[in-house]
């Protein structure tokens, strides 16, 4: 097994090649693009699962991490993508789906969740141990963090079946993994001072733990560029700031930043990103956003070809059935609230559509056949339909995953002629 982000973050470095997008999702047609965009442009796939979607209990996919690692690879035979190059990471791995416990009942749930993915082969390692446990304050402070990071990169060495091949990404970004922004709060981007104590004390704290060799694997450091998305609105990444961190990763051309809440910026951030050495920009609701988007369309296309209700009316009844993946992240009005549980950028629908899988399934089979174009036309881009044509797919699915694939495509260089 090879470490096959090294080479791009030097690349990246060197001013020589893009980003990698990191697709954080467990939704098969976002893999599915994912995996097509990444072999378009000659480049490995990153996929990543965080510590709250995938670990030993299943999370909240269901899966553990051997399972996810199936799944995605089930996706990419599917799809004729097995030969993609795959680079599978795990984000916000500490004790962060726990920290409702105290602080040595959520390492020890921390090591075992640490344990299970490099064994499952998962390669980039974010150890992000920022958030505090029962009785702590909700940000721990760099000291804690990384001693408890290194405290699992030593669990990663000695549980991973390649060491070698293992990558570490340090430190954190400001929201909590998962989720986006209140409408109502500013960004505050890293500071070039705070990035460099983070990384300081990191290595302090692998080198009190005896894992040089771990440290002399850390690849990345995650740290708020100045973009975000909340639930209304995008705060948009302001390109005239001056460049204030990349002096923080000094010569070391191995080491590059991370950037997380990348989505729903405008093309041509990614591109002035790279530039500022983020080598690494993660996705994730943006893509499922798309899918969404493409679902209700295809939904107002089967309405006016046989007269079905729309498919929101069903999703409708699952979220109000089961509030708790959008409550407490949406706030306003009952009118306010109904608008943002189907199209706020926070994307909190997502969590719900393996429970409407069957109507899904049946609104797919419905449009399969010949459908006019100037139908999809009304509701979709044509961009997306010329996409989905080259797809060997059927007509609603591949809509599907192109519209996906257009919004990842932002993430990608244009290719010249």
């Amino acid at each position: 097994m090879s470490d096959l982000l090294t080479p791009l973050i030097r690349a990246v470095r060197q001013r020589r090649g893009p980003a990698i997008p990191s697709i954080c999702s467990a939704h098969p047609d976002v893999i599915a693009a994912g995996l097509r965009q990444a072999h378009e442009h000659a480049m490995p796939a990153l996929i990543e699962a965080t510590s709250n979607q995938v670990n030993q209990f299943g999370g909240y996919t269901g899966m553990t991490p051997a399972e996810f690692v199936a799944f995605v690879r089930e996706i990419a035979v599917a799809q004729g993508l097995e030969h993609v190059p795959l680079i599978l990471g795990g984000d916000h791995l500490g004790p962060q789906a726990w920290r409702g416990q105290d602080p040595a009942a959520a390492m020890a749930l921390a090591e075992t969740l640490i344990a299970d993915y490099v064994r499952a082969g998962f390669t980039k390692i974010h150890l992000d141990c920022s958030e505090g446990c029962l009785g702590e304050p909700a940000q721990v402070g760099d000291e804690v963090a990384a001693e408890r990071a290194a405290r699992l990169a030593a669990v990663a060495e000695a549980n991973a079946p390649e060491p070698d091949a293992l990558v570490y990404i340090v430190g954190t970004e400001v929201p909590p993994p998962g989720g986006a922004r209140h409408d109502d709060e500013g960004i505050l981007p890293t500071s070039a001072k705070a990035a460099m104590a983070t990384l300081s004390r990191h290595e302090d704290a692998f080198s009190a733990a005896s894992q040089q060799a771990a440290w002399q694997r850390v690849r990345g450091l995650v740290v708020q560029p100045g973009l975000e998305f909340s639930p209304a609105q995008v705060h948009r990444f302001d390109p005239s700031q001056p460049d204030a961190l990349t002096p923080v990763l000094g010569e070391n051309h191995n080491l590059c930043f991370e950037a997380h809440s990348t989505d729903y910026q405008a093309a041509g951030v990614y591109a002035d990103l790279t530039r500022r050495n983020f080598a690494i920009l993660k996705v994730g609701p943006a893509l499922t956003f798309a899918w969404r988007e493409a679902l209700y369309a295809l939904s107002h296309v089967r309405s006016w070809i046989d007269g079905s209700p729309h498919i929101s009316t069903r999703i409708e009844q699952l979220m109000l059935a089961a509030p708790k993946y959008w409550q407490g992240h949406y706030h306003g009005d009952a009118e306010t609230m109904r608008l943002l549980r189907h199209f706020g950028y926070a994307d909190r629908i997502r969590y719900y559509w393996p429970q409407a899988k069957a109507e899904i399934d049946a609104l797919c089979a419905a449009l399969d056949g010949s459908l006019p174009e100037p139908l999809l036309l009304q509701y979709l881009p044509a961009a997306t339909l010329e996409r989905a044509a080259r797809l060997d797919l059927s007509p609603a699915r591949a809509i599907l995953q192109a519209h996906v694939e257009q919004r990842l495509s932002d993430y990608y260089p244009v290719k010249s002629c």
